[in-house]
């Protein structure tokens, strides 16, 4: 093998290379001789700097080192490159390298086709065909068993070329492996802390490291020998319109590599069973639609002769008023569109839905590990090594009990330190979302005054609106608003002080770092994303106290009262804020995801598109891509899971929730799909059986959503009430909502007002009279004035409450023993998937057998001049061969 030195005799003479490259396609990936693959390629610009000259000597030594190892070099000059100064290292690696750390990373190959029937689910064809794709998509490759490469048992296998055997994806895993332990030191120095190609790239040495696609994504390649996977990916998979179409999953996870394989056939599946939660939902809805009529509450709060007559207590002190039950008409009518007896059965059945999901999944998980060989896969080397940043900041040695070498650490009394500041670093920042969630209260007490004196019911310029848009309502929406705007803000700042605190952590490996970064991301937005909705559910309107002695925000100390529920409930406002965060955070998720990349990408080709004479090659259009970073799905992953949080922790207050994430996921494949397509450079290929510290995650969600509906069910919505009213208190002898409003609220003597809990007069509308309306009503169940206990909560106060407790325990434990049931029932391994890998590994015993024995019977028959001769022992090692077969 030819080597190809990174030095002026190569690349650097202008009209030669000139030429040379002239001659090449567009988007070749060979080297100029058009044989060998490019597998890599690393760029850098000259620095003039007196730093430039330690760079130079890195890259010098490092290239060697990789010269050393056999990988073959090609240095395109700057003067070729579209902006005049980016050098370009093209790496291919040669049969020798490639079958020495395939055995060395136990890489699995092909050594015979499966001859098991594939499993065919019961699906009618002609319902799937227009859903189906190409079979050549969707399974690129046949389907074979395979065994961990032996570079010793090169026959074994099925080879038919040698330079095709190993996928791209492969080669690129395969080189990344040697960049990211190949030193850049002297042999003199022997200073074993400078390898790897990530702390060349932290330290300026190399601008980029990246496999390069197989072509134009608009377009297949012109070069026969490439495979144009790209282009179909492209075609059949990265296009909005190919939404109804299933995934190449195949394809994705031969392109890319398993770790993005298998997040996005984790996406597509979630994206299925969202369907299933969605149509439920959307029945439920219109079941509170279709039974908007026959709502007998709302009825008696819009009826004029009911809700017109009864006076409610002000909402706050001085700036607001006394005001009619019948103005909270339109909200109460909103209310039951969600607030009805479809709200327990889709609660109920959510909670059914999480495990089903869960479950079903690991099976589907089951079978992607084994069609593509991840069965007993355990975490690559790579992910263990140590960090350059950990190897660089740990001054301190010691010994490995393990490996025997001296290698950096942390003392204990430093990783104290850094914890604790980074802890309360965490602290103070969740309690500044609670500080800010506080300012939201503070504004939705303060404003809502602001908007009941101008939406006066006597005001003739806003009675349009006045009579749709309630002053509960327009401060809801509001705060709702700027609630979602101050998650933003602080969802952008925290990302980066998430990384900078785990960054002084100093994670010991790469796998460590993205664990500990993952706790506090998703920690943090779960209180960032949640705190608001939380706050509605489970405190607005819960500790307010009654006229005359009302609870206040700081214990009195301010004019703020605590803040009280709408007469229709707390359910419609719970509603409002969800959907303005959901429905905010995905539609700006989507458009951050699919624009940010775009423009940053175009602006950075600007130079490319100005220069036509420039041949602008693949590595070149690649480079100008945007780079997918180690942390990449770590974001797609959590911008899902906070979604799974939505639609699981509250979905008893907006059954369509299930609805919108559908819809959406539905646009965030193909956006991801484009996004991976178009505009990042290809990933390293990396492996992974299955979506890892999510799943924990999703299933701890899960148990957590059993609490929180049935809370919500029992605390925030109205439907205990009414069914205690309906069974035990309705007047008359047949069960009747009738007078459930009027029964719903107490009554409080105006004349008892404190002097700094009554309205200013000028607040009071024109109808109030105190001479004539001597009483107002509030929510709650307390007794009348008068009684010997007035004010104190009332029997059927307790009775409610025993009915809500009872309802939360009854619906927990219903739903957690059809989970376990549920859970129990449902394998995670399919038997089918059980029968094929203890099929697979006694095929692989019995060729190996059969394999050594003819390698054997070869060799004595070599030895003996074409006689087989075989002592005792060798006939008895060969008879072990074969018992061992039989018993496996």
């Amino acid at each position: 093998y030819g080597f190809f030195l990174p030095s002026a005799a190569v690349g650097r003479g202008g009209a030669m290379s000139r030429i040379d490259k002239q001659k090449q396609s567009k988007d070749s990936v060979y080297f100029r001789d058009g044989v060998r693959r490019i597998d890599f390629v690393l760029s850098y610009v000259d620095d003039q700097t007196k730093d430039g000259e330690k760079k130079l000597e890195r890259r010098k030594e490092f290239e060697a080192n990789l010269l050393k190892v056999g990988l073959q070099l090609e240095t395109e000059d700057k003067s070729e490159s579209d902006d005049g100064k980016t050098y370009f290292l093209k790496i291919h690696t040669p049969w020798e390298v490639l079958a020495t750390y395939a055995d060395v990373l136990k890489i699995k190959v092909p050594f015979k086709v499966n001859d098991i029937p594939s499993h065919q689910e019961m699906t009618v064809k002609c319902f799937s065909k227009p859903f189906r794709l190409p079979e050549t998509v969707m399974n690129p490759e046949p389907d074979y068993f395979t065994s961990p490469f032996d570079k010793n048992k090169i026959d074994f296998f099925l080879i038919d070329n040698k330079e095709t055997f190993f996928p791209p994806s492969t080669r690129n895993r395969i080189v990344y492996y040697i960049l990211a332990r190949c030193p850049y030191y002297k042999e003199e120095h022997k200073d074993k802390d400078k390898k790897g190609i990530k702390r060349l790239l932290n330290n300026g040495t190399y601008t980029a490291a990246f496999p390069l696609h197989d072509c134009r994504y608009w377009k297949p390649s012109k070069d026969s020998n490439c495979e144009s996977e790209r282009y179909n990916l492209y075609k059949y998979w990265a296009r909005f319109f190919r939404f109804y179409k299933e995934q190449p999953l195949n394809l994705i996870r031969k392109y890319y590599g398993e770790k993005i394989g298998i997040y996005f056939a984790w996406l597509g599946f979630y994206t299925e069973m969202l369907t299933y939660a969605a149509v439920v939902g959307l029945i439920c809805f219109i079941y509170g639609l279709f039974t908007y009529d026959e709502n007998v509450w709302s009825q008696e709060i819009c009826n004029p002769e009911i809700g017109g007559q009864i006076v409610m207590c002000p909402l706050c002190d001085k700036k607001c008023g006394y005001w009619k039950l019948n103005s909270t008409c339109e909200s109460s009518w909103q209310s039951n569109l969600f607030d009805n007896v479809g709200t327990v059965f889709f609660a109920i059945f959510m909670g059914i839905w999480v495990t089903l999901f869960l479950e079903f999944w690991k099976r589907r998980q089951a079978r992607l590990e084994y069609e593509w060989d991840l069965v007993d896969f355990e975490e690559e080397q790579q992910q263990l090594q140590l960090r350059p940043e950990y190897e660089t900041k740990c001054t301190g040695r010691r010994l490995n009990r393990i490996t025997q070498e001296m290698e950096p650490y942390l003392p204990i009394t430093s990783q104290c330190a850094r914890f604790c500041l980074s802890g309360t670093t965490v602290l103070f920042w969740m309690a500044l979302i609670i500080a800010s969630m506080i300012g939201v209260i503070a504004y939705r007490l303060a404003v809502y005054a602001a908007f009941s004196s101008i939406m006066k019911e006597n005001s003739t310029k806003l009675q349009v609106v006045g009579s749709l848009i309630t002053p509960q309502l327009a401060t809801s929406v509001t705060a709702s608003c700027i609630n979602f705007v101050i998650i933003m803000v602080l969802n952008f700042l925290y990302e980066r002080v998430a990384i900078w605190i785990t960054d002084m952590e100093i994670p010991k490996t790469h796998l460590e770092y993205e664990n500990k970064l993952t706790m506090k991301m998703f920690f943090f937005q779960f209180v960032n994303y949640y705190s608001s909705c939380f706050y509605v559910a489970f405190f607005k309107g819960k500790f307010v106290g009654y006229p005359g002695k009302y609870t206040y925000m700081f214990g009195g100390q301010s004019n703020l009262r605590n803040e009280e529920c709408d007469p229709g409930g707390c359910l419609i406002e719970l509603t409002t804020q969800l959907v303005i965060v959901m429905a905010g955070k995905q539609v700006w998720g989507n458009i951050q995801e699919a624009l940010v990349p775009w423009l940053w990408n175009w602006w950075g080709s600007r130079k490319a598109r100005n220069h036509p004479e420039s041949l602008y090659s693949r590595w070149e259009q690649d480079h100008d891509l945007q780079n997918f970073s180690q942390l990449g799905l770590f974001y797609e992953y959590l911008e899902m899971v906070i979604q799974f949080g939505f639609i699981t922790l509250f979905v008893a207050s907006f059954p369509l929730a299930p609805l919108l994430a559908l819809l959406n996921n539905i646009i965030e494949v193909r956006v991801d799909a484009w996004k991976f397509t178009t505009q990042f450079r290809r990933p390293v290929a990396a492996k992974a059986h299955s979506i890892g510290a999510w799943e924990e995650i999703l299933n701890g969600v899960a148990i957590l959503s059993v609490v929180t509906n049935a809370f919500i069910v029992a605390f925030t919505s109205d439907m205990i009430p009414r069914l205690v009213y309906y069974y035990a208190y309705h007047p008359g002898d047949s069960p009747t909502m009738e007078g459930y409003i009027n029964n719903s609220l107490s009554i409080y003597e105006i004349s008892q007002f404190p002097e700094h809990n009554r309205p200013d007069q000028s607040e009071n509308p024109v109808w109030f009279n105190e001479t004539i309306i001597t009483t107002c009503r509030y929510r709650d169940y307390r007794y009348p004035p008068g009684h010997k206990r007035e004010y104190s909560h009332s029997m059927q106060f307790w009775h409610i409450l025993a009915a809500k407790l009872a309802f939360i325990i009854i619906m927990e434990h219903v739903v957690f023993v059809v989970k376990f049931f549920v859970a129990w029932m449902i394998p995670d391994v399919p038997s089918e998937v059980k029968a094929r890998i203890k099929r697979e590994r006694y095929l692989i015993q019995e060729y190996l057998h059969n394999y050594e024995v003819e390698k054997l019977k070869l060799q004595l028959s070599q030895s003996n001049g074409g006689h087989v001769q075989c002592d005792a022992a060798q006939i008895m090692a060969a008879e072990r061969h074969q018992v061992l077969s039989e018993c496996l």
